[in-house]
């Protein structure tokens, strides 16, 4: 949790500073943030398909095969990056025009995803860094890598964005380029840490033999989360594409309420992180009766620590919206959505734990027709209330508690069954 607190600060700043930019820098840099989370979801999914063979070949007690898991995952990941980073840079010009109306926030989009996309090399790998370490429950290096990580891009924000410690003044570019050196530097960490406490030779990094079958294992386990998480986000893009077309200040607002979105939810979602780990040690361990009680108890956990969530939200909407901005109108039009996201939260807060729980299982299949059956509604919810309807960008905000509660029951009556306890992988 700690660790994906100090990420989460990362875009939180982003988005303040880019509030005292301007709207449109505002409104534009969350479009083009899930333009990359779009493609970057593609090696995170590869990366949580490693995570789940780590954790089950970490609760078997054969951490030999660990280390082969991670290097071919990397190799996969980088060679993914090193082709999308070209198409993103010849494609984005000539593509992103037809899907925005205003041309202000296309040329902004464009500006940060020209520096954005190098990130890929260095966020895959640390994908497959982070997988390796919850896989195998050593979870304290994400907090200490994240707060260097946090650290750098505060720094090279504050200067890029507007000019300072001798740097240029790039605005919405800066911030992109900041964000993809505070990667870097989280690779390094993760690298540096790696040889320095990990005990390669018990996890099997010394005597690394290529295995094509490795790769096809993983591949076939993560391809459904992969596909999954595109999925998931190309929707959450058309969402923003829906809000867009409503005007600039809608899609700021929308901007800020995401920003809320990410740290409102970081307890539920690191909680959802430990159920998919612990149900895949726990299956690994041979001891799967154990499983539905026991994301029974985190499932409970998280929605407990929502409540206290809920309340500051509710106490302090206008003091938090201050964080990215000083503008008052802007701050009074994000109040009615912020409410309605807060609606939202108690349904995140079970749904993300058990639907963790079911990739967990390895039955990542079953979890991507789950996907899909929540999204088909989700579409065509957030097409009904934003472009047929042009209701307000509060109502548009009412499908996050439709899309939570879908996924919840589904996930749930699948774990109650029990018919994963025989999965193998």
């Amino acid at each position: 949790m700690l660790s994906l607190v100090a990420q989460t600060l990362i875009q939180v700043v982003d988005t303040a500073f880019l509030g005292r930019v301007g709207e449109v820098e505002l409104g534009a840099s969350a479009l083009a943030g899930i333009v990359y989370i779009a493609v970057f979801t593609l090696g995170f999914g590869f990366s949580m398909g490693s995570q789940i063979m780590i954790g089950r070949r970490n609760g078997e007690r054969n951490f030999s095969e660990i280390g082969g898991i991670v290097v071919q995952g990397f190799a996969f990941l980088l060679v993914l990056a090193l082709i999308f980073i070209p198409i993103l840079k010849i494609l984005s010009p000539s593509l992103l025009p037809k899907f925005f109306s205003s041309e202000d926030v296309t040329v902004a989009v464009i500006e940060y995803l020209d520096w954005r996309v190098y990130g890929f090399v260095f966020s895959f790998t640390n994908s497959i860094f982070r997988a390796f370490f919850v896989g195998i429950a050593r979870t304290k290096v994400l907090t200490m890598n994240a707060i260097v990580m946090g650290l750098v891009n505060v720094f090279f924000d504050y200067g890029l964005i507007f000019g300072h410690f001798g740097m240029p003044e790039m605005g919405i570019g800066g911030a992109a380029l900041a964000s993809v050196i505070a990667e870097a530097s989280s690779t390094l960490f993760f690298f540096i840490y790696l040889l320095k406490t990990v005990d390669l030779e018990k996890y099997g990094f010394k005597r690394i033999r290529w295995k094509w079958s490795v790769t096809a294992k993983v591949l076939s386990i993560s391809i459904y989360m992969m596909v999954q998480n595109l999925l998931a986000v190309s929707t959450w893009l058309l969402f923003f594409v829906f809000i867009e077309r409503l005007g600039e200040r809608p899609l700021a607002v929308s901007n800020i309420v995401r920003s809320f979105s990410n740290l409102f939810t970081i307890p539920s979602a690191a909680l959802g992180a430990v159920a998919n780990t612990l149900v895949s040690n726990t299956i690994g361990a041979n001891r799967s009766d154990e499983v539905l009680p026991l994301v029974k108890r985190i499932a409970g956990m998280s929605f407990g620590v929502m409540l206290v969530v809920i309340i500051l939200a509710l106490v302090f909407p206008e003091l938090i919206a201050r964080i990215y901005t000083d503008d008052q109108s802007l701050i009074n039009d994000t109040i009615a959505p912020l409410y309605v996201l807060v609606l939202s939260l108690p349904f995140f807060s079970v749904s993300t734990v058990f639907f963790s729980a079911v990739s967990g299982t390895g039955n990542t299949k079953r979890a991507l027709t789950f996907e899909v059956f929540t999204l088909t509604f989700y579409l065509f919810y957030i097409w009904l209330i934003i472009s047929h309807l042009k209701l307000s960008v509060a109502w548009a905000w009412t499908s996050e508690l439709l899309y939570w509660m879908f996924l919840a029951i589904l996930s749930y009556l699948y774990l109650k069954r029990g018919k994963w306890k025989n999965k193998q992988i």
